[in-house]
């Protein structure tokens, strides 16, 4: 028979792992690895819509809860809004559903809890996505003829192009009209360039804090086989980024 000892470790595991599975840590892992990452990484679509979903779902759940509310009403009562399917924990006791907080809306102290983690997802989604726009905007060139290009959002995809087109347009008459032939290109130095020298890349090299998910085991850093590490579960490492973009898109390693 289990100790009390044991059953609190296992009841801690588990709301631990339930809370690693949350869309709300999972926003957050995508976040720090689209920040930490030289280039852009993959849209995590189905990510973001499920938090959309999720969040409209539970405004018209609670509004419908409260009929006569008017506009400004429904307004303040989305401020308090959070992911549907994520329940609250205090000291590790399971308090409440947002379908059982309907029905006590006058607590404050659950309310402002339910208002402080909405505060909290929407700021990691709008966050994500600025720095999305960001890299969108540094490196738009770049982008548009490498693969990079399909790892954009229909909506990205239409917002670099729009970028690209009003950049190649004001490039055209505020400076290049006025320059030689041969020196007219957004994207060379001169008409002698065999190469795009003039769109800024993402440097691969650049060296990235991150941690390994689970035991990768020896991993080759190098083409030549010189630099192998062991990667350990839950271990911090400063690597390149260039060497280890394959584990972060295949999700075993997270940046930090």
């Amino acid at each position: 028979m289990a100790s009390r000892s044991e059953e609190a470790f296992w009841t801690e595991e588990d709301a631990q792992s339930l809370a690693e599975t949350t869309d709300v840590e999972l926003l957050k892992r995508a976040w720090r690895n689209e920040k930490a990452a030289p280039e852009i990484l993959t849209f995590q679509a189905n990510l973001v819509q499920r938090s959309r979903e999720q969040i409209q779902l539970l405004t018209d759940h609670l509004c419908a809860c409260l009929p006569a509310c008017n506009h400004s009403m429904k307004l303040e009562i989305m401020k308090y809004l959070f992911l549907g399917h994520v329940w609250i924990y205090v000291n590790g006791v399971q308090e409440e559903t947002v379908e059982e907080l309907s029905g006590n809306a006058s607590d404050d102290l659950i309310i402002s809890l339910y208002q402080m983690d909405l505060d909290r997802t929407l700021f990691l989604l709008r966050s994500y996505l600025r720095v999305r726009l960001q890299k969108i905007e540094k490196y738009m060139l770049h982008i548009s003829k490498t693969q990079l290009w399909n790892r954009l959002s229909e909506q990205e995809q239409k917002f670099a192009e729009k970028c690209t087109d009003i950049m190649e347009k004001h490039l055209q008459q505020s400076v290049l009209a006025r320059l030689p032939y041969g020196y007219q290109s957004i994207l060379k130095q001169s008409i002698s360039s065999e190469e795009d020298d003039m769109v800024p890349e993402p440097q691969l090299d650049t060296f990235i804090f991150c941690k390994s998910k689970g035991s990768v085991g020896a991993f080759q850093l190098d083409d030549t086989g010189d630099e192998i590490v062991d990667l350990v579960a839950d271990d911090l490492y400063v690597l390149r980024y260039k060497s280890i973009k394959g584990l972060v898109e295949g999700g075993q390693i997270d940046l930090v």
